[in-house]
């Protein structure tokens, strides 16, 4: 197939912008010593797949998101692939697949409906979302981006490729386990050896759930595993790492976590095990696996 690159920009439209719509990229470094967040994608796996997909590149800004319910307008024709939890996409009420790159042309409308699993989806365009960048990053965070989630009429940018013919048919078939796995991928934290014997079994050997405390900051936990720790200096956390509060309760933090914490670092997650995480949602459970 061949493919007209112009150089101008595409405009996509928010119809309805859905629970809690942000753009994402792979984050901000660097900046932990000023207090800032790393954020980007909550689910690098998934957001990578569908820019491998339209061949852009893997720090491209997407659309992150969380159960669906939004619509948005293509202003002009461009490509685009949708990722992650499945939440029914559509074309003009016509379905279309997950993982595979789709032609839109002008006026198309993409919607989200039924939950049929995972919790966050990702939209890609070709070239990427062409938005401001704050601190070498597109991501959405308050405090350093104007908005922290999209808004019904809001118009964003992005860079494109142009069709002249039919569309590609390239794929990708994901890892069922992302979505199904209930074993959580960790190491030994910091302070994982000052914990008793007992704690560490515990760790090991129960099962956990999410409980309503989630955000993009972090999953509190609803079991407890007891807390006799002296208190400690606050010292460096990074998105996956598993605090143990005063109160015995496991709070792991995700992508836009606090860059300090005066919490025990029991765990830290796996890049792959926060993907998976992130997931998840309230009542779901797992076990940690080191």
């Amino acid at each position: 197939m061949r493919i007209k690159f112009l150089k101008l920009y595409e405009m996509i439209k928010v119809l309805k912008p859905g629970f809690f719509t942000t753009i994402q990229d792979k984050g901000r470094f660097g900046f932990a010593a000023i207090g800032v967040p790393i954020s980007g994608v909550m689910d690098s796996y998934s957001a990578d797949i569908a820019n491998s997909i339209l061949n852009n590149s893997l720090d491209a800004a997407v659309l992150e998101i969380i159960f669906g319910s939004c619509k948005f307008q293509f202003l002009h024709p461009t490509f685009i692939c949708v990722s992650g939890g499945d939440f029914s996409p559509k074309i003009n009420q016509k379905s279309i697949k997950l993982n595979k790159k789709i032609s839109v042309s002008e006026d198309d409308v993409l919607s989200f409906g039924k939950i049929n699993y995972g919790v966050r989806s990702y939209l890609a365009v070709s070239g990427g979302i062409q938005s401001e960048e704050k601190l070498n990053s597109k991501s959405f965070y308050q405090g350093i981006t104007q908005v922290t989630a999209l808004k019904k009429e809001m118009i964003l940018p992005t860079f494109s490729n142009i069709k002249e013919e039919a569309s590609s048919t390239a794929s990708i078939k994901i890892d069922e386990l992302h979505f199904n796995s209930t074993k959580i991928k960790c190491s030994k934290g910091p302070e994982f050896g000052l914990l008793s014997a007992y704690q560490q079994k515990v760790l090991f050997e129960n099962t956990f759930s999410i409980s309503k405390d989630i955000s993009r900051m972090g999953y509190r936990l609803n079991e407890e595993i007891g807390n006799d720790l002296p208190t400690l200096l606050t010292s460096a956390v990074l998105p996956g790492t598993v605090q143990l509060t005063p109160s015995g309760a496991l709070i792991i933090l995700m992508r836009d976590c606090q860059v300090t914490g005066g919490y025990p670092r029991v765990l830290q997650l796996s890049e792959k095990a926060i993907n998976i995480l992130s997931q998840k949602t309230t009542h779901q459970n797992f076990n940690f696996l080191l």
